[in-house]
């Protein structure tokens, strides 16, 4: 699927590096700094450039959601665990309760957890 885009977008690209090779100086003011290259690759490396800024600035944004991410699944891996353990315990009284040890008012979990009324 990638492939469908990249291909045409790669193929544009070729093309303009080719259709515009007459020379181009490139100069930053306050250095004496001039780099003389082909215009369509002065443009597509300076695309490239601003594109690779881009996706720094997106990932260096998205960094608080994945540190949040993190912290809220070992939250529910631990709830999870607690869950199972609350389960077993359950589970473990019911059996006590078929063998006659424990009264079944005591094994019957709360009914907000189970989700009935009664």
């Amino acid at each position: 699927m990638r492939w469908v885009i990249f291909l045409p977008l790669l193929i544009v690209l070729a093309i303009f590096a080719l259709s515009n090779p007459q020379e181009v100086e490139l100069r930053l003011w306050p250095f004496d700094l001039a780099w003389v290259a082909p215009l369509g690759v002065a443009v597509l490396v300076f695309g490239a450039f601003a594109f690779l800024l881009g996706a720094a600035i997106v990932w260096a944004t998205t960094l608080p959601m994945r540190r949040r991410a993190v912290r809220i699944e070992q939250a529910a891996k631990l709830l999870e665990g607690e869950l199972a353990a609350y389960r077993a315990r359950e589970e473990e009284a019911r059996r006590q309760a078929d063998m006659g040890r424990v009264p079944e008012a005591q094994v019957l979990p709360h009914p907000a957890l189970t989700g009935t009324r009664g």
